[in-house]
């Protein structure tokens, strides 16, 4: 099974692209996970370490958040995994491939299968586990969104207790060391 992580602004080119990913499975099977936040991908990257990492950045080159974390994160995608990056202007040395958002979906999946055979030798992971559940994800995403326990809780239908707990076990998977650590830029952190 290959680990994939789809990085990506847009909820619905990620939850396209996973859940068409997540169908197509030829002689692969893929286990798919996505997240829209640079900081998060980058300990998702450390922790869970993908085999290919599916990214379009041009959705957060202009956020001043999250725009210093790209060169790092190309970085770690070049030591630890494949990136394909979906973006016809990005660096070809960057990424392992380039392809356009517009492509088709067979191209797309032939560039996928290319990359993930390109390179050295990759061996799917036997078992293979995402690193965050859905519902940590869910909780992640509106904690990056800025709701508090009590507006997680609401909108997830949960008690405010369970949302403290799957923070606390979200920051243990991630490996930040508080609760504020995911909204810290890397530069900050590393002083």
């Amino acid at each position: 099974m290959y680990k994939i992580l789809i990085i990506d602004r847009c909820y619905f080119s990620r939850f396209g692209l996973e859940t068409w990913l997540q169908q197509v499975n030829g002689s692969h099977h893929f286990l798919v996970t996505s997240l829209n936040s640079l900081l998060l991908a980058r300990a998702h990257i450390e922790s869970w370490q993908p085999h290919l990492v599916i990214a379009d950045l041009s959705g957060f080159e202009k956020d001043p958040q999250q725009a210093h974390v790209i060169p790092p994160l190309l970085n770690l995608c070049n030591q630890r995994s494949r990136l394909l990056l979906l973006q016809p202007d990005a660096p070809h040395n960057a990424a392992t491939a380039v392809a356009s958002k517009q492509a088709s979906l067979d191209v797309i999946h032939h560039i996928i299968h290319t990359t993930l055979h390109s390179g050295p030798c990759i061996s799917p992971t036997r078992i293979a586990a995402p690193l965050l559940t859905r519902q940590e994800e869910k909780v992640l995403s509106l904690w990056m969104e800025g709701a508090s326990n009590l507006m997680i809780a609401c909108e997830m239908n949960i008690n405010s207790k369970t949302v403290y707990t799957y923070k606390r076990n979200i920051r243990l998977k991630l490996n930040v060391e508080n609760r504020f650590s995911p909204f810290i830029p890397l530069a900050d952190c590393a002083q």
